[in-house]
């Protein structure tokens, strides 16, 4: 929510900030300063002569989000309290509950608590919801209620949750968290080194190249590099991150904009830890950003193999602009490019749909780029990777029941149904799947596939149109034959959603920690990684060594 500011100054300080943005650009400067007067008249006349009471914070607020919606995702303004969460996503530190957490309705649900930090130590589990912080009760708090789970350290804050309808209290005591960008390195055998990178916040390559000569020093001769589901963080970490396995001057990425000072070279600066160490870079859909710059750029100067399934293609870089009264706009100023000078993004904002969906780049107009060894790759649609895995996919269905928590509040069920598990990997039986189906049916959790969402637009449409008492019968056909094919859907990808559901489980009883013993012993693209890489005819013959 926007910052709230007394009337008399708000007007002025949103002039203030376009002003400052309209300095970049001269050339406008008479079509900026024109817009920005029609603007602040008109604001000004709703405020002072509209027949109701306005807010006008919240009338700006949605002024601004509006505007910059129109443009991409991640042109975005921050208010105070956003201001803090980029700091805490940019440094990984905070003092805080050490816990992801999110808002569900008129409660804030642990998602998962990170081990001996406070939320863990008070004894909360994934699957609680936070009722009651202090004396405020979260449903009537309207605005980001995790900030009322911040403060100094030691501070304690007293807290009621909900844990499978019952309710308990506990006592948070707070305390400094460290959230790693390396959540996770070790040997998966006795010459191959494991390392996860999961973000990219300041101290990401510092971790990595700590990791790295640490697992060389236990013996590692070949590494994996696991960026599965990283949505990316700092361009210049990624840059370092680079740096570790490529030599001194080596051209990492290159930033292209019509604003000429936000056009750069990034290159490698320092010595490299080992420039002749196979690499094996694991992706999938959701390695964004950043995890592309390190994985396209390996890929293009013949560094590193890249396996796993096409990454999710965001070609933009952003910066952070300090506006008035604490606040910030992180902009879109560039696209990027790898060594080859191919841009990776996917979707184009630029031309959106009439329901304001941005479009995608289609796979025959992509543009076919050369490796430093001539081999083949392409732009427009994320990191293709070298070996392709069909476990690195998700299907439709699985996707849902991430999305819509079917798999989240499983797990939660059986956690308690089952509490004494401890250290044994959990294990999903086909009666336990059975068990799985039911509890989605009893408790209502709808997949929301793209056909099912698209089929309750066309009841919403037919109501407006005052036509759906004629088409009831037929709605009530198709939403019977949709959930025989979800039923279907259940069965035939059986298989992947026992391993998600697994995976769930075992942070449940042994935390991340525990999830990524489990990769190494059992992860089919980390087996495949390594099976690679111990296959060096193979390894040399895709890099063209």
């Amino acid at each position: 929510m926007l910052f709230s500011l007394p009337k008399k100054v708000l007007i002025p300080v949103v002039a203030s900030a376009f002003l400052l943005i309209g300095t970049s650009f001269k050339d406008d400067f008479f079509e900026i300063a024109k817009q920005i007067e029609i603007f602040t008249t008109l604001f000004k006349a709703v405020n002072t002569n509209y027949v109701d009471e306005t807010n006008p914070a919240e009338l700006m607020d949605k002024a601004i989000k509006s505007m910059l919606g129109s443009l991409d995702p991640y042109t975005v303004y921050f208010n105070e309290q956003d201001v803090v969460q980029f700091k805490i996503n940019n440094t990984g530190e905070y003092t805080g509950i050490g816990a992801l957490i999110t808002r569900k309705k008129d409660r804030l649900l642990i998602r998962e608590p990170y081990k001996n930090y406070p939320a863990d130590k008070a004894g909360l589990k994934a699957g609680d919801e936070i009722i009651q912080i202090g004396d405020v009760l979260v449903a009537d708090f309207k605005e980001d209620a995790s900030q009322l789970l911040k403060g100094t350290k030691n501070t304690k804050i007293p807290v009621k949750y909900l844990r499978q309808g019952k309710t308990n209290a506990t006592t948070l005591v707070l305390d400094e968290v460290d959230i790693k960008s390396v959540s996770f390195f070790g040997m998966i055998d006795s010459k191959t080194g494991y390392i996860v990178l999961s973000h990219f916040n300041r101290k990401a390559s510092n971790e990595t190249k700590e990791a790295l000569e640490k697992l060389k020093k236990d013996g590692a001769t070949q590494i994996v590099l696991d960026m599965r589901g990283n949505p990316g963080g700092l361009l210049n970490e990624a840059v370092s991150i680079c740096n570790l396995f490529v030599a001194k001057n080596e051209v990492i990425v290159t930033t292209k904009s019509r604003i000429e000072k936000n056009n750069t070279t990034y290159k490698t600066t320092q010595e490299p830890v080992d420039t002749q160490i196979p690499l094996a870079i694991i992706v999938n859909g959701r390695s964004a950003s950043a995890s592309e710059i390190v994985s396209g750029a390996l890929q293009d100067l013949d560094r590193a193999v890249v396996l796993g399934s096409r990454s999710f293609g965001k070609g933009l870089v952003q910066r952070s602009v300090d506006l008035t009264y604490g606040t910030q706009l992180k902009v879109t100023i560039s696209r990027y490019y790898t060594p080859s000078g191919r841009c990776i993004q996917s979707l184009d904002y630029t031309h959106k749909d009439k329901n304001g969906v941005a479009s995608k780049t289609d796979a025959k107009n992509y543009n076919a780029f050369k490796t430093r060894k001539g081999r083949p790759v392409f732009d427009g649609g994320g990191v293709l990777p070298d070996v392709e895995l069909d476990k690195s996919k998700m299907s439709p269905i699985a996707t849902a029941l991430l999305k819509n928590d079917g798999i989240f509040d499983y797990a939660t069920n059986y956690y308690y149904k089952n509490p004494s598990l401890g250290t044994k990997i959990p294990t999903l039986s086909d009666s336990d799947y059975s068990d799985f189906k039911n509890f989605l049916k009893t408790n209502k959790i709808t997949l929301d596939t793209e056909t099912e969402l698209a089929l309750k637009k066309t009841l919403e449409a037919a109501k407006k149109d005052q036509i759906d008492s004629a088409i009831t019968a037929e709605y009530q056909q198709l939403v019977t034959a949709i959930e025989k094919s979800e039923t279907t859907l259940l069965d035939k990808n059986k298989k992947e959603i026992s391993s998600l559901i697994q995976e769930e489980l075992i942070k449940r009883y042994q935390y991340q920690e525990g999830l990524y013993q489990f990769y190494i012993k059992d992860n089919s693209e980390i087996k495949k990684s390594v099976e690679l890489l111990n296959n060096q005819s193979q390894y040399k013959s895709i890099l063209k060594m």
